[in-house]
């Protein structure tokens, strides 16, 4: 990027504003300002930092830029490296870095994954027959990282027979993934390389690999399906299916009854399935049923049937159908699980004998499990008054115990196995935090919030007892996500309790764009409702300072990619109302990337952010925009992430937000952009992940004067 001195003359105005005086000893970088005219729909604005879209990440220019915010963004920060330092070692010092995870069964086989101490990456590992056989090493990760500043292994996929193991990995943080085959008899690796990789699955005959990739490098969604033969260069792979709608993205699956292959085609609303014999890779792909637009639907095996889980026919909230796998159409599906509009079904896991509902109701996770014998049901209960469930590994298609993950805000990632047969719930392992913690002395609340338009808006809270005072005083740390009907869980943090144990509360915000409420909550803030979203950010923190939790002169805000734009939108309406604001890979440019159809997945966004083909999506969306509305006026402090090879949200997003946002505010609070050499999930070693947290955390507790 250029780094070059303001043009005066022209854009007088864009000078005068920059020349706001930074804070510390050197003067921040200062982004070149050249107009660029746009117009759509008859509307015609400038963008004076629209050039940093058209340059390359691998440009000189643009390293310079991302190298001297670093350095300013270090300079500014120089007086916190000892308390940075403190507060690393501090969060290392409560994880066991020597670590086993609980093993899962497949077959003959026990695979787990462990950890060593002084190793970023994890060991991938199997006994055969029983737990006290020796052990075999898989995959070392650490090995394969070595030489390389970032490394992250995505699919694991072991063979039917389990003789081979093919995995993928990421090197640049891009999300390129390339796929290779380990040999497990002799630990060689094969010949085989494919690249660039999505998702794959073994044929039964392990002859196969069936994946999907990109058409084109530059685009994000997967288009295309192939099939490998083992052993075979990866131009002599086949062709299958090329997806036609640049909206949708596929992905390649198995069930877990192992029969069929399964591949999926999909935006943010509306699915596709096909099905194919594991045994027979080499017959053609059927279809389940031909996409119907907003009407998705997820495929499960059991004996002649699909188990179906749709929002086909105005289930909003989700129901189960069953269709013979013979003549699996719309036609022929049949209620299972009929729909409830109180009840939102989020997933289902399906076994033999079993079927395991995952529901939510008043914004709470239920589990229901089915005995596909006798038709009897029954609820696995959880006491505390705000936590989080998922699935944890259940290969076994035979299996009557389910494992899943367990925990809260104040509860560690616990491991459970719930025997369904006898309905006990084993605990088998609870994520050790080392140290003086007692999950006794911390607290956790479930509050809801009065949106302004009469919603009910759930907050989970927690903070340490002896700390908290109902008077305003605390400090708090309030985050939130609110889209793509993701939501966001109260989950356990070591990290987390380095501002727990300094009087901070914890608040998640469960803002409409999510789905904690119902798929209705999702639909409540996208699109032409999107503005719901940032409306009930604000009304939580107005909340939860009514009610005495806080004060605006103690309270941070945080959020990423997505809640990052939600970042840069609730300062643009309120910035009297926040202390500092942590926004990490925001897409706070999100108008002008939606309006490049060019531009990797941009339409496969269009169900969530709007279609500015429309005029009216156009100008709602220009409406609320982060880069669009900023103001002269004044700013909080804020700390603003990105990562250069970020897929998701380009660098130049925050890039250019970060250089308006100096140009245009009134004051003199700090403003830092820091930008990390990789992509949107930021560091892949578990070190480096720490040293971020403690940066940031450094930032804030400095920024609240809370450092002596």
């Amino acid at each position: 990027m250029r780094m070059r001195e303001l043009p005066c003359g022209a854009i007088l105005l864009v000078c005068a504003l920059t020349a706001i005086g930074a804070v510390g000893a050197e003067d921040p970088p200062v982004a070149d300002a050249e107009p660029h005219p746009l117009e759509m729909h008859g509307v015609t604005w400038t963008d004076y930092y629209y050039w940093m879209k058209d340059v390359s990440r691998e440009d000189p220019q643009t390293i310079a830029y991302v190298q001297a915010e670093n350095a300013y963004a270090e300079a500014q920060t120089a007086h916190l490296e000892e308390f940075e330092a403190e507060l690393y070692e501090e969060m290392k010092a409560r994880i066991q870095e020597t670590d086993l995870q609980v093993p899962v069964r497949r077959d003959d086989f026990y695979y787990y994954s462990r950890t060593e101490e002084g190793k970023d990456y994890p060991i991938f590992c199997r006994k055969q027959g029983d737990l006290d056989a020796a052990e075999e090493v898989t995959l070392d990760v650490n090995l394969l990282a070595e030489g390389h500043d970032f490394y992250q292994v995505g699919a694991l996929l072991y063979s039917p027979s389990h003789r081979y193991l093919a995995f993928s990995a990421d090197t640049t943080g891009a999300e390129k993934d390339v796929l290779r085959i380990k040999d497990l008899a002799t630990g060689e690796m094969l010949p085989d390389e494919i690249h660039p990789v999505t998702s794959a699955v073994w044929s039964e005959d392990e002859r196969v690999i069936f994946y999907t990739r990109e058409v084109d490098p530059d685009v994000e969604s997967p288009y295309q399906l192939y099939r490998h033969r083992l052993g075979s260069p990866q131009s002599e792979d086949q062709l299958l299916f090329e997806e036609p709608d640049v909206a949708f993205g596929l992905y390649v699956d198995k069930t877990r009854s192992r029969e069929y292959i399964l591949l999926v085609a999909g935006d943010n609303n509306t699915s596709e399935v096909r099905y194919l014999p594991a045994a027979s890779p080499y017959e053609e792909f059927r279809m389940v049923a031909p996409r119907e637009t907003d009407v998705e639907y997820q495929v499960a095996h059991r004996g002649g049937e699909f188990f179906i889980l749709t929002n086909a026919d105005g289930a909003t909230n989700f129901k189960i159908v069953r269709a013979p796998v013979a003549a699996p159409g719309r036609e022929n599906w049949r209620d299972w699980i009929p729909h409830r509009e109180a009840v939102y079904l989020t997933g289902s896991d399906l076994f033999r004998n079993w079927m395991v509902v995952h529901e939510r109701q008043d914004g709470l996770e239920k589990l229901r499990v089915i005995d596909m014998r006798s038709g009897q049901e029954h609820y696995v209960g959880f006491p505390e008054p705000t936590y989080a469930f998922f699935a944890g590994g259940n290969p076994e298609f035979d299996a009557a115990v389910y494992r899943l993950t367990y925990l809260s805000l104040v509860t560690p990632r616990s491991i459970y196995d719930y025997h369904m047969d006898t309905r006990e719930l084993e605990l088998r392992k609870q994520t050790k935090v080392l140290g003086d913690f007692d999950p006794a002395e911390y607290e956790s609340e479930r509050i809801f919030a009065m949106a302004r338009d009469g919603a009910r808006v759930p907050i989970s809270l927690v903070y340490r007892e002896d700390l908290f005072r109902r008077d305003g005083r605390n400090p708090l740390f309030l985050t939130a996500y609110g889209a793509y009907g993701i939501d966001m869980v109260p989950y356990f943090s070591t990290t987390r309790l380095s501002l727990l144990d300094r009087g901070f509360v914890y608040a998640q915000a469960h803002i409409r764009g999510g789905s904690e409420m119902g798929e209705r909550w999702h639909h409540q803030g996208r699109r032409l409702k999107k503005k719901n979203t940032f409306r009930d950010f604000i009304d939580c923190a107005e909340h939860l300072i009514a009610e005495g939790y806080t004060e605006s002169d103690r309270l941070v805000i945080n959020g990423g990619s997505a809640g990052g734009m939600l970042m840069g939108v609730v300062t643009n309406l309120r910035p009297d109302l926040f202390a500092v604001v942590v926004a990490e890979v925001p897409a706070t440019d999100e108008f002008t990337h939606m309006l490049d159809p060019t531009l990797p997945g941009v339409e496969f966004h269009y169900g969530e952010w709007g279609d500015p083909r429309d005029r009216e999506q156009f100008l709602y969306m220009r409406s609320w925009d982060a880069y669009q509305n900023i103001r002269r006026q004044p700013y909080p402090d804020m700390l603003v992430t990105a990562g250069l090879h970020d897929p998701r949200v380009p660098y130049w997003e925050p890039a250019k937000y970060v250089a308006k946002l100096r140009a245009m505010k009134t004051d003199d609070n700090l403003l830092l952009l820091k930008t990390e050499m990789a992509g949107h999930m930021g560091a892949s070693g578990r070190y480096d992940y720490l040293r971020e947290i403690a940066f940031q955390y450094a930032f804030i507790l400095d920024r609240l004067g809370m450092i002596s």
